[in-house]
């Protein structure tokens, strides 16, 4: 299969195969060579643990490759000023919009690339990417209230604070324009 990508002016964003999840499911040594970039030490970031990582395979393979690009995407930041090509976080979809045209959001930046604007750019390219298909015209994403960092980005991409299913969380919303 061949890679899907997205561009912003510092990232690459790659849809995740079922290969590319075995690589990263076999360690970061198979990671690299997968994504031909350098992988942090802290790899996986965040709740972008195994067990994600797993669920995420599982669905894209039983879904085939009409599904790759509603799941996990590596942000790979481009080479700069002689630095290799180095994956800094993931993002994607919890899976395809349903008939309601509602998709939900996550990302995970690595600490060694936070606080430069990495997980905006890897939102607002995701929230851009939802709306271009046609098949969804709301994007929800959910954070808990101590993570102020990441409300911030959500609220910096556009997002407005909801209510709220589920207690222990802050659901955002960003509706496309009409």
């Amino acid at each position: 299969m061949r890679n899907i990508e997205l561009h912003t002016p510092r990232l690459t964003l790659r849809a995740a195969t079922t290969a590319l999840f075995d690589a990263e499911l076999a360690g970061t040594r198979q990671l690299s060579t997968a994504v031909d970039a350098c992988v942090p030490m802290d790899w996986p970031p965040g709740d972008y643990d195994r067990d994600a990582i797993a669920f995420f395979r599982t669905q894209v393979a039983e879904g085939g490759p009409s599904v790759v690009p509603w799941y996990s995407w590596y942000a790979l930041m481009n080479p700069y000023k002689g630095e290799p090509t180095t994956l800094v976080g993931a993002g994607g979809y919890f899976g395809p919009p349903g008939a309601d045209r509602i998709c939900e959001i996550g990302y995970s930046v690595s600490t060694y690339y936070r606080k430069i604007g990495i997980a905006t750019e890897l939102v607002t390219a995701l929230v851009e990417h939802a709306f271009a298909s046609g098949l969804v015209s709301l994007v929800i994403a959910h954070a808990t209230a101590e993570n102020a960092a990441s409300c911030a980005v959500l609220r910096k991409c556009g997002f407005r604070e909801a209510t709220s299913e589920k207690p222990e969380y802050l659901r955002f919303e960003l509706a496309s324009a009409p």
